[in-house]
């Protein structure tokens, strides 16, 4: 679509309609070698896994700690050549798509100064503090589209937290797309979301930050903010949606396209890793209602914490057998950067258990397997890693409670926090559902569930997948909620007093032709689905687009479906024809104009019903 870029801004060069909104660029995403540069710093020392031992031997148990693997670099002001070492990662990383490369750069309490961190494919940036202003970087934290051409619609799975900056320039840029968390910082300037150029960009995500100076989204196409603190904002393009943000813009969709709520109804921070003296601890941020703000602004957060030797420290090549050894013994994982093949189900069945990633560590189930599994139990956290889905197709990749789970967890819900989803892309996957909510009061705080549209193993048969979002629990919430290119829904939800706040989606671009997309009597499955017997659910902020185009004559008949009822509420809903290929009739049920030709303007309601 057409950026809308500041009035003093170049604008970008105009697009053929024929082209996809994020062009393949094959010549540039070979993946790149993934050696280790240094050794992460040694936390408390641990056993080795246990081997292999006959069935009537019961395993040796498991211990907690130990150190974080080559692919964690942990530095502190004293270190030599911080700069050639961030260099060398984002040369590895910058083009690296769907390559096997993981690192997390972590920063110890202390300033920084004259470093620029350009921050490529599954690469994370965090500060080891309680808090961002722990750790100050004199510089930036960059994401750019070089490597793309200006492009920043492919910028995906990275992230910064943690950490509070000083811009050289006074704005920092952050040009990113999907999966590309920006946490828990403090930018003592302004926020450029935007690539050199202004070029295109597709959106993201913002949570628990304080931005002193303004945010310039531009060229972004959507953004969904949470609890933070802002100094301005600049200009929309389809859609911005703000919860719990101070200085947000007032509520004005569709013109301009702001969607503001006072606050959040629930929320409760990522996990994070931070230093306590030399002692490696992970901190447990206490849930919030009706937040507003950030949560680290006035001295030591609110929350607990777990030594890391509660925590099994997992590396790739572990089995999954030991990391379940793991589980059941009642430890937490903690997964080192790295790709870590399952042969059966991980199961999450305790209480407050954390899984947490470093650095994009990704499971991928091996002979069709889910990934992982959770109990119908209270407060698991699972944040910060990426299932990507296998060559033999699973029935589910990621199940939150089991089928028929009932058990109330209003006081202390599961959160999935950074976890994300790609079938193909790196290679051939197939997965009928990419994840499952059953448990009740689940809180689904930024997901970005994606059947791939480019890279290997693309088309429509060969990286089949139904269903991306199934939610089946009561009382569900998702903040920051991103679904795209599913053979049919991309979100189901069946339960009751569920809640949306944003939502972004494409459509498949690779559909061959309206029959394959026909649901029964209805032109094109719905973007988002709400069942006909769910009597109260209400969503805000969301947007679905259509690309078709391997037949631009598709025709989706809506881009969402709700029964038609008091107790079923939507706000500030979108649909969009991305150049001409393919149109809606109505934005939901038979309520809103179709979009026409190839202006890529938005067709919008505002309520329903």
């Amino acid at each position: 679509m057409p950026p809308v870029p500041p009035p003093d801004s170049p604008s970008p060069a105009p697009r053929s309609s024929a082209v996809a909104r994020r062009t393949v660029l094959g010549a540039v995403a070979a993946a790149a070698a993934s050696a280790p540069l240094m050794t992460g710093l040694a936390a408390p020392a641990s056993a080795a896994p246990a081997s292999a031992s006959p069935a009537s031997v019961r395993p040796r148990a498991l211990s907690g700690g130990g150190d974080l693997g080559p692919n964690v670099l942990v530095f502190d002001p004293g270190t030599a050549n911080i700069q050639a070492t961030l260099d060398d990662i984002f040369h590895r990383q910058e083009a690296a798509q769907f390559g096997t490369g993981r690192y997390a750069l972590l920063f110890k309490p202390g300033t920084y100064s004259g470093l620029n961190a350009q921050i490529g494919f599954c690469t994370s940036i965090a500060g080891l503090g309680l808090s961002p202003d722990d750790t100050t970087i004199n510089g930036d934290v960059t994401v750019d589209a070089g490597w793309a051409n200006g492009n920043a619609t492919q910028n995906f799975w990275r992230s910064a937290e943690n950490l509070a900056l000083v811009p050289v320039n006074g704005t920092n840029r952050w040009a990113v797309a999907q999966a590309a968390p920006f946490r828990r910082m403090h930018v003592r300037g302004g926020l450029n979301l935007a690539p050199s150029g202004y070029g295109w960009a597709s959106g993201g995500y913002i949570a628990d930050c304080r931005i002193d100076g303004q945010v310039g989204p531009y060229s972004q196409q959507q953004w969904y903010t949470r609890d933070s603190a802002i100094g301005g904002w600049v200009n929309a393009v389809w859609n911005m949606v703000f919860s719990g943000v101070q200085g947000a813009p007032a509520q004005s969709f569709p013109n301009p396209p702001y969607t503001t709520l006072d606050t959040t109804p629930i929320s409760r921070e990522k996990p994070f890793l931070y230093l306590n003296g030399s002692e490696f601890r992970v901190f447990l941020p206490e849930k919030r209602t009706n937040a507003r703000g950030v949560t680290w602004g006035n001295g030591t957060p609110r929350g607990t914490s777990l030594s890391l030797s509660q925590f099994y420290v997992a590396k790739p090549g572990v089995s999954a057998a030991t990391l379940n050894q793991a589980l059941a013994q009642g430890l937490h994982l903690l997964l080192t950067p790295g790709i870590y093949h399952v042969d059966q189900p991980l199961q999450v069945n305790r209480d407050n258990t954390v899984v947490l990633g470093l650095g994009y560590a990704t499971i991928v189930p091996d002979n069709g397997v889910t990934a992982l599994r959770v109990a119908d139990v209270d407060g698991v956290r699972l944040a910060g890693f990426l299932i990507d889905a296998g060559p033999v197709n699973s029935r589910t990749l990621l199940e939150v409670g089991p089928s028929g789970a009932s058990r109330d967890h209003s006081a202390n819900p599961t959160t999935v926090q950074d976890v994300f989803v790609r079938v193909g892309g790196a290679g051939a996957g197939k997965a009928t559902t990419s994840m499952v909510i059953n448990s009740r009061n689940t809180v689904v705080d930024h997901t970005w569930v994606w059947r791939a549209d480019h890279g290997t193993g693309v088309g429509w048969d060969t990286n089949r997948a139904d269903y991306g979002v199934v939610v089946n629990g009561d009382d569900v919430l998702c903040t920051g909620l991103f679904v795209e290119h599913f053979n049919k829904y991309d979100v189901q939800w069946l339960g009751q007093r569920g809640r949306t706040i944003f939502f972004q989606n494409e459509k498949a671009y690779d559909a061959p032709n309206q029959a394959a997309v026909q649901d029964g009597n209805v032109k094109g499955y719905a973007a988002y689905k709400v069942a006909g017997n769910v009597t109260s659910h209400e969503a805000w902020g969301l947007g679905s687009y259509c690309n078709y185009t391997a037949d631009p004559g598709i025709v989706q008949h809506h881009g969402f479906a709700a029964p038609n009822t008091a107790g079923v509420k939507f706000h500030d809903v979108l649909v969009v024809s991305l150049g001409g290929n393919g149109q809606y009739e109505h934005v939901i049920n038979e309520v809103g104009a179709p979009t026409s030709g190839t202006s890529t303007t938005p067709s919008t309601v505002v309520a329903y019903p």
